[in-house]
C-alpha cells in the first residue's frame, strides 16, 4: 500500500479510542495528523462502514469508537483501508512477446499474495487498544 491510509486510519482510530467517551470532530482529527478535514471525513466513512466507529453530524457531531478498541485488530484496519498490494501495483502493459514479460505477472501476483498474507498474519493479533497504551 503506497500511500498513507493505514497510517491515517490508525491515527484516527488511536484518536478516539484515547478519547472513548467524546466526540471528536473532524477538524481536531485533521489537526492532529495535519491533513485537511475532508480527508479525515473521508477515512471516517470507510471506518464507519467497517464498524469501528460511529459519526454524527453538526455542531456536535464528530465521531466515536463504535466498539472496544480490544476488539479492534490492527489487520481489520489494514483490510479496511487496503486499496493497493504492499509491494505496489504490477506492470499491466508487458510485452507478450518476451518470455519473462509474458509472465511476470502471474508470478508478481503469488508474491504479492504471499506478502500481503504474511502482512495481514503479523498484524492480526495486534489490537487498536495495545497500540494506544503505547502513547500513555
Amino acid at each position: 500500500m503506497n500511500n498513507t491510509r493505514f497510517a491515517t486510519a490508525v491515527h484516527i482510530l488511536t484518536i478516539l479510542a484515547a478519547n472513548r467517551e467524546e466526540w471528536q470532530s473532524s477538524d481536531f482529527i485533521a489537526g492532529s495528523i495535519n491533513v485537511n478535514p475532508v480527508i479525515v471525513r473521508k477515512e471516517l466513512g470507510v471506518l464507519q462502514s467497517a464498524g469501528f466507529v460511529e459519526t454524527r453530524k453538526g455542531k456536535e457531531g464528530g465521531a466515536k469508537l463504535n466498539k472496544d478498541a480490544g476488539l479492534i485488530t490492527i489487520d481489520e484496519i489494514y483490510l479496511a483501508v487496503k486499496n493497493s498490494e504492499v509491494l505496489g501495483k504490477k506492470n499491466l502493459k508487458t510485452n507478450p512477446k518476451c518470455p519473462i514479460g509474458k509472465q511476470i505477472n502471474g508470478k508478481l501476483e503469488v508474491l504479492f499474495n504471499e506478502t500481503d498474507h504474511l502482512v495481514i498474519e503479523f498484524l492480526k493479533d495486534k489490537s487498536l487498544a495495545d497500540f494506544v497504551r503505547q502513547f500513555f
